[in-house]
């Protein structure tokens, strides 16, 4: 009898794996054709907006003040481009992600170091990473629940993500 639970439990979480690698893929796939689609109209915007990322994010005073005397679209687009987060340190390895703002919405969350600790802590990363993404991305921020049987990876991936969206001005 205690065979057929772990079994089952095992069988389980197989399938749980494969719906959300599947899921995960879908999502990638759609996010990454709307991503080119939107990012060939921006390309010169992002260069700018990288050199200037310091400034806003050190002055937020004068930001906002230069924000009343614009247009709302310009000032979507002054924040343009593509933002790395800070590694964060997990008991299972670095996490890093970078996010892709586009008419100052995010459109694109990418990986830059996943949890690399073993075998399974990759494992998990390849399955949480996914289901993250495509949760930020619908909520347009970091405050989305962390994906269950992944806390640490979760974790790390949300507080990287949140130091990209602080460094954006989003």
């Amino acid at each position: 009898m205690k065979t057929r639970t772990v079994l089952g439990s095992i069988f389980a979480s197989i399938a749980v794996l494969v719906i959300g690698w599947q899921a995960g893929n879908a999502a990638t796939i759609a996010a990454s054709q709307a991503s080119a689609s939107a990012t060939t109209g921006g390309a010169t915007g992002a260069a700018s907006t990288d050199s200037t990322a310091g400034s806003t994010t050190s002055s937020t005073g004068s930001t906002s003040s230069k924000s009343k005397s614009t247009s709302s679209s310009s000032s979507a687009s002054s924040k343009d481009g593509t933002y790395n987060g800070t590694t964060v340190q997990t008991e299972f390895g670095p996490m890093q992600v970078a996010i892709v703002v586009s008419n100052g919405k995010i459109s694109d969350v990418k990986p830059l170091q996943l949890t690399n600790a073993d075998g399974r802590s990759q494992q998990i990363s390849n399955y949480a990473v996914p289901i993250l993404r495509s949760e930020v991305l619908s909520a347009q921020s970091a405050k989305v629940a962390s994906v269950g049987g992944a806390t640490y990876t979760s974790d790390g991936y949300l507080q990287s993500l949140q130091s990209a969206i602080d460094k954006a001005g989003l």
